[in-house]
């Protein structure tokens, strides 16, 4: 079971987790031990609250398909269990992320005082730098 929050849960049924070998280079167990964590999780057919889900299906993250599939592969440690804990974390802070509301920006303006300040000091270096050509003997 992973929770989520304090009153959102996900059981263990919603979450497909498979055994893989990991890619890259490796020593001399790296053809035979299968560490690597391929995470599946479905989320129409999970029991996510519909906020959850929606908000989920609207991200654009890459690790989402078309369908509506969280793909998770996790293969950084050297063993089974620390890479399905790594791959459950990485779904839940998934899942978190999603509702996360962005604080509305509000567009401001300049004000007046700074915006005479800006020019004045654009006139003066352009002054001093047309006074460097010219040399007075």
């Amino acid at each position: 079971m992973l929770e989520i929050s304090n009153n959102v849960t996900l059981a263990e049924w919603e979450i497909e987790l498979n055994a893989i070998r990991s890619q890259g280079s490796g020593g001399q167990r790296v053809n035979k031990v299968a560490t690597a964590i391929h995470l599946r999780f479905d989320i129409k057919r999970s029991s996510l609250p519909n906020v959850y889900k929606e908000r989920l299906l609207k991200l654009s993250d890459s690790r989402i398909t078309s369908d509506g599939v969280v793909i998770i592969k996790s293969q950084s440690h050297r063993t089974q269990d620390m890479n399905k804990q790594e791959a459950l974390e990485r779904l839940k802070e998934l899942i978190l992320s999603a509702m996360v509301v962005q604080k509305k920006r509000r567009p401001t303006k300049p004000t007046k005082s700074s915006q005479r300040k800006r020019m004045d000091s654009k006139t003066k270096k352009g002054a001093t730098k047309s006074l460097r050509g010219k040399v007075n003997l």
